[in-house]
Parts: C-alpha cells; sequence; structure tokens
C-alpha cells in the first residue's frame, strides 16, 4: 500500500478512530521489536548471578530410602 494513500485515509477518520489507529501501530512496532536479537537474553549474561552449591552433584538425603 502506498504511505500516502494510507495517511489519505488515516487523515479522514475522527480523533477516537485515529487514536484507534495509533495504539495499534505501537502495538505492532512493540511486537516488531520483541523478535529482535537485540532484546533477547546473551549467552554469558547471567555470569555471576547464580551460585552452586559444592555439593550440587551429591545425591539428596531426602531420597536415600530410595536409593538402597
Amino acid at each position: 500500500m502506498d504511505n500516502s494513500l494510507l495517511y489519505q485515509k488515516i487523515s479522514t477518520l475522527p480523533d477516537k478512530e485515529k487514536l484507534e489507529v495509533e495504539a495499534f501501530v505501537n502495538a505492532i512496532e512493540k511486537k516488531t521489536k520483541k523478535g529482535t536479537i537485540s532484546n533477547k537474553a546473551k549467552a554469558g549474561s547471567g555470569k555471576g548471578l547464580f551460585l552452586m552449591a559444592t555439593d550440587f552433584d551429591e545425591p539428596l538425603s531426602d531420597f536415600k530410602e530410595y536409593m538402597q
């Protein structure tokens, strides 16, 4: 669709409907930006935020009776 034709159509709408069109365009922009790589988590970005216990791989005492 030609941008000038779209602009003409929008300019003929009442103000209330223009606000709806604006909200719709904003929602589309937000949806489009969400899918970009810059908004996704990057590998290693959580480094230092989590600490693992030194006995992480050891069997849990809660399951001792099931492991015998």
